[in-house]
């Protein structure tokens, strides 16, 4: 029988074991030596082998392997140091305060906080102010003159998104110079565009305003205005001595600007409350980027400034015709799904020009403007396709809000004419839109007359820029930018004036015609404009030298109409009602209705066909 069960036992517990004996037999000896007679030497010898002995075995247990440990202490953290020129977290209200704190505010002078000028009752004399005024600027500058130039503008009423975002200081906002061009310029609507960006702008940011005179001839602007401007001491006014017109004045101020970027405004703008900070912003997230800010009206007749409303989203972008006027136009439905929320851009295929900021490398980089295009009119469309077509983009920023005085007509005359704009569009045609120059030639007849007599000036200088900058081709600009864009046939089945057989006059738009009207009968005078009408592969009769207009059928009695055509690109069809075909009689029909056009009375109706009847035979001139 065994009393224990047989096991096999570690080297480890074995060790163990020998060592507890081993232990308690120090310990008994211990004893017994310690009540031995402690003066015998051979004692005392055995007394110091065993303490060496005992310290052994302790060290030797203590180094056992099974014995849990201390922790380690944590390494010493080493803070890392911290960069200054390129600080952690965001900027405060403090650090962006603006230059200038504006003055306290009466809620009842007014245009206060951007309400409307209201007077009920002017005198004679006021009257005439009103009329001279509005004779020489084209808007109200007897409102203009009696509100603050330091008018608030009320309560930040941007979406909210936009009110709380934060900016982070590393990498650090950019400093920007606002340039500002003036000919003959009211002195309320100029100098209240100043203080707007003094009162909005931080200080941090706005290195400089600088005011460029196109040879302006009111007394006001000379030496009035630099000793006004004196005191603010960072706006300073430089001047061209001839009148030369916006793009060599922008291109005067840009020279001269110290900023990072340049920010162009126009003369009667007010700048909403942030307005600045989101621009900069998305130029160091995106240095190729041309960003405008979203541009609400102030009212040419009374100065009321129209404030965003903070459920609003962005809705509108820029486009243009193929008459290369700009233009806006909603933001397509995929557009919009991409933008989470305000503080996203809109990318937009052109712009409005006279409002935005840019890296001034980038600027200089881009190729600037034009400079041989003269005054005014064609650079900001120049711009679109220049600034898309050589790797850059052009964005409209929501959450940046700048009111401007939309004008109806121009109060300032062209040194050179009217003519001066068709040449700039003949320039930027010959040098960014490759063949599809010839759909704008077609629309405009002075500019083709121009192109074919090459009297639109040197253009090697810019053709040298788009082959070092390796700039894609229009044909890219319209697939990738403008896909929604209409493409008219670059050679369409017909093209000019229709021409009555019966009449020997033209179909004619009319004059204002935006879509909507009855086309009218003119003497024909090969001229295009009003006369000009393509009829495309997909069988419409097309006008659209501005908008995109088509002929459109009407149910007898009414007149047949001008309308908005329903084919515009990506994602559209054409309705039935748009659709003709021109038989072999000459008649026009409308394949629909069976019915084919006539005049008649002096009107263009609809009727059943009669290929005898002259006032049915129509034909391209």
């Amino acid at each position: 029988m065994r009393f224990f069960p047989r096991r096999r036992m570690s080297p480890l517990k074995l060790a163990l074991l020998g060592g507890t004996f081993f232990m308690v037999a120090l310990v008994v000896l211990q004893r017994d030596v310690g009540s031995s007679t402690a003066g015998d030497p051979w004692f005392q010898e055995l007394v110091d082998k065993k303490d060496k002995v005992i310290v052994m075995v302790r060290e030797a247990v203590h180094n056992i392997g099974f014995q849990i440990g201390a922790p380690q202490p944590p390494p010493v953290q080493e803070h890392p140091t911290q960069n200054i020129n390129c600080p952690t977290g965001f900027y405060t209200q403090t650090e962006l305060k603006p230059h200038l704190e504006r003055p306290p505010q009466d809620p009842t002078a007014p245009g206060a906080d951007g309400k409307a000028f209201q007077k009920d009752k002017m005198t004679q004399e006021e009257e005439k102010e009103k009329e001279d005024g509005m004779t020489r600027h084209c808007f109200n500058q007897f409102a203009s003159d009696r509100i603050s130039l330091s008018r608030s503008l009320g309560d930040d009423t941007r979406p909210r998104e936009c009110v709380e975002r934060r900016f982070r200081r590393c990498p650090s906002l950019p400093t920007t110079s606002v340039i500002i061009v003036f000919h003959n310029e009211a002195w309320s609507t100029l100098l209240r565009t100043v203080y707007s960006v003094l009162h909005t702008s931080p200080a941090i940011l706005l290195k400089e305003i600088i005011l460029v005179d196109d040879a302006s001839v009111a007394e006001h602007l000379k030496s009035q205005l630099e000793d006004f401007v004196r005191q603010l001491k960072i706006v300073r006014v430089v001047r061209q001595l001839e009148r030369k017109g916006l793009i060599t004045a922008r291109l005067l101020g840009a020279s001269i600007a110290q900023g990072e970027v340049l920010t162009f405004l126009d003369a009667h703008c007010e700048c909403f409350h942030g307005w600045l900070e989101p621009l900069l912003a998305r130029i160091v997230e995106e240095p190729t980027a041309v960003v405008s800010p979203e541009i609400t009206t102030i009212d040419l007749n009374n100065f009321q400034f129209s404030k965003p409303v903070a459920t609003n989203r962005a809705y509108n972008r820029g486009n243009f015709d193929w008459g290369l006027t700009f233009g806006w136009e909603p933001i397509p439905e995929e557009a919009k799904k991409l933008r989470k929320d305000e503080t996203y851009p809109v990318k937009t295929p052109t712009f409005a020009g006279g409002l935005f900021s840019i890296s001034k490398k980038y600027f200089e980089h881009i190729g600037t403007y034009d400079d041989k295009m003269e005054i005014w009119g064609g650079e900001n469309v120049e711009m679109s396709f220049r600034v898309w077509q050589c790797g850059g983009q052009l964005e409209i920023i929501p959450c940046s809000v700048v009111g401007h005085v939309f004008r109806t007509k121009s109060p300032h005359t062209f040194p050179k004419g009217t003519e001066v704009i068709i040449r700039n569009q003949v320039r930027l045609a010959e040098v960014w839109m490759d063949d599809y120059k010839k759909i704008f030639y077609r629309r405009n007849k002075n500019a083709q007359v121009m192109a074919s007599e090459h009297k639109y000036g040197d253009i090697s200088d810019r053709v040298n820029l788009r082959e070092r900058l390796q700039c894609k081709n229009f044909t890219w600009y319209l697939n990738t930018v403008y896909p929604e864009a209409f493409i008219p046939d670059l050679h369409p089945l017909k093209s000019g004036a229709i021409r009555n057989s019966g009449s020997q006059t033209c179909l004619d738009v009319g004059e204002n015609n935006q879509g909507g009207k009855p086309v009218i009968m003119y003497q024909c005078h090969n001229m295009g404009g009003n006369q000009y009408f393509e009829y495309t592969s997909h069988k419409e009769l097309r006008h659209n030298i501005g908008k995109q207009l088509c002929l459109q059928f009407m149910p007898q009695p009414e007149s047949v109409k001008i309308e908005l055509c329903q084919l515009k690109g990506k994602g559209t069809n054409l309705p039935p009602q748009q659709e003709w075909i021109f038989t072999e009689e000459n008649l026009l029909k409308n394949p629909s209705s069976g019915k084919c056009l006539q005049l008649q009375g002096g009107n263009v109706q609809m009727n059943e066909c009669n290929a005898a009847d002259l006032f049915q035979h129509w034909t391209f001139s």
